[in-house]
This record gives C-alpha cells, sequence and structure tokens, in this order.
C-alpha cells in the first residue's frame, strides 16, 4: 500500500473510530457504495483523481449517496476526500471501513470464527470454491447461495461480510478474502488472529493455553484458527502477520535432512 493510501486509511479509521452511533446498516450501507463505485470506471476515476479538490469529491459522494444511512454517508465523504495512491487501493481503503463498521456494531458476536469456519468449508469443496468465488458467476446467484448456506448459522453480521465479498472479487481468490475480513474483525476488536495448523484437532485447554501464551507475547488477545493438516505429522505450527512459529514434527524432519545432505 502507497504512503498517500496508508494515510487516508488512519484517517478513515480514526474517523470510524469518532462515530458513536454504529450499525451494522452503517457498514453494510458503505459495502454497497463500494460495489457501486467499482462498477463505475467514470466514478472511480473521478474520486480516485488527486488533481480534484477534496470538497468536490466529498459533494459529488453526497449527490449520489444522498439516501445511504448518515455515518456511512460521513464516513463515505471522508474517504472520498482522501489521497489514494490508486483507484483500487480506493476502494479496498472503502472496502475495509465498511468491514471494519459491521465488525464495530457487532461486539459481542464471534464473526471472526464463522468467517474463518466458511473460510475451511469452501477450501476442501472445490465445486463450492468455484460456485462463490467465480468471477463469471451472476452476484445475485452468489449472495443467495451464501445466505442459504449460512442460514441459522452464522451472525446476520457475518452474512453482510461474506455476501459482499462473493459480489466484489475483483480478481482475487475467496479464501484470501476471507481471511482478510477475518483478520480485519479480530484488529477492530482488539485481538490479532493466529492461523494454527496441526495434524489433528487440539483441545480446548490446549487453544485456551496457546490464546493465552500469544496474548502475552504480542500484548492483543488472541482468535485461533484452526487448520487440520494430517502432513505435518505432530507438533504445531503458528503464524501471526509475518511470524511463523514452526515447532511442527514435519519441519524437523526435513530440517534433519538438510543437515545430512550438508
Amino acid at each position: 500500500m502507497g504512503s498517500a493510501s496508508r494515510d487516508a486509511l488512519a484517517k478513515a479509521k480514526d474517523a470510524l473510530s469518532s462515530e458513536k452511533a454504529l450499525t451494522r446498516e452503517t457498514g453494510e450501507h458503505l459495502l454497497s457504495a463500494q460495489r457501486d463505485i467499482a462498477s463505475s470506471p467514470q466514478l472511480l476515476s473521478v474520486l480516485s483523481d488527486p488533481s480534484i479538490e477534496p470538497a468536490e469529491k466529498s459533494a459529488l459522494i453526497g449527490r449520489l449517496f444522498s439516501g445511504i444511512e448518515p455515518a456511512a454517508a460521513r464516513l463515505l465523504g471522508a474517504l472520498a476526500a482522501s489521497r489514494w495512491s490508486s483507484p483500487e487501493q480506493l476502494l479496498d481503503g472503502v472496502e475495509e471501513i465498511g468491514i471494519r463498521a459491521i465488525a464495530a456494531a457487532s461486539k459481542g458476536a464471534d464473526l471472526e470464527a464463522e468467517l474463518f469456519a466458511f473460510g475451511r468449508a469452501v477450501a476442501s469443496d472445490p465445486e463450492l470454491e468455484l460456485a462463490v468465488g467465480s468471477k463469471l458467476g451472476d452476484p445475485a446467484g452468489k449472495v443467495a447461495l451464501v445466505r442459504r448456506l449460512l442460514a441459522r448459522k452464522a451472525d446476520s453480521a457475518t452474512v453482510a461480510i461474506v455476501a459482499h465479498l462473493v459480489q466484489s472479487p475483483r480478481g482475487r481468490r475467496i479464501g484470501a478474502l476471507l481471511t482478510t475480513a477475518a483478520r480485519l474483525v479480530a484488529d477492530e476488536a482488539g485481538a490479532i488472529v493466529a492461523r494454527v495448523t496441526a495434524a489433528a484437532p487440539i483441545t480446548a485447554a490446549q487453544r485456551t493455553g496457546l490464546a493465552r501464551i500469544l496474548a502475552g507475547r504480542y500484548g492483543r488477545d488472541a482468535r485461533i484458527d484452526l487448520i487440520i493438516d494430517p502432513s505435518v505429522i505432530g507438533g504445531l505450527r503458528v503464524q501471526v502477520g509475518d511470524d511463523v512459529i514452526d515447532g511442527t514434527i514435519a519441519s524437523r524432519i526435513a530440517d534433519l535432512r538438510l543437515q545430512l545432505a550438508g
């Protein structure tokens, strides 16, 4: 992400935190606006043009999106008025603030766990991945499928996030989108996401203990995304952002082979 986009996103996050009456509708309206902007190359070009005055961009947003929820209108206006490094990063920024708004309005709901679960279901079923992730698929049909799959199984906020992602892939893989969304939801709650790979399921006590250790190391609550992969044989591989702690037996065997080969 370019420096201009980093500054714009930081300002947008500050604006989001200052909103006192966020609702799920706030985030949904932002995500809907993002899809509308993405579908109009001309509008996207205007909003990402650094030569156009911020006030002019905000006024344009006000005219085009006059019917959206008040907090969403303020946030969208601020996002549009900022300078972004590229049109795609503007779209990324609106999407991130929309997801964060939904998360902020859904305190107490285990959204990241539900996003992880749906991501695992998609990854384990190539037909499902194609159905919800294909850029050629009908957006309305993909949304209907998501709603059927998650009905009575996930919070309505989770459904709203996933429904947006399948409508607006923009060349990105659905698995990566779900992972990023879960990370944003956790970050909005002041937590980190730890992707843990194990050969078999771990116990609730082990999960709690690991979360406690990671919280002590990173200074934030840790949300565990557990991946079962028999090929690791035993032990755990833990990834938090760019940090990787690989204590798997498979990794030790690989290291031993390298030492013997050398």
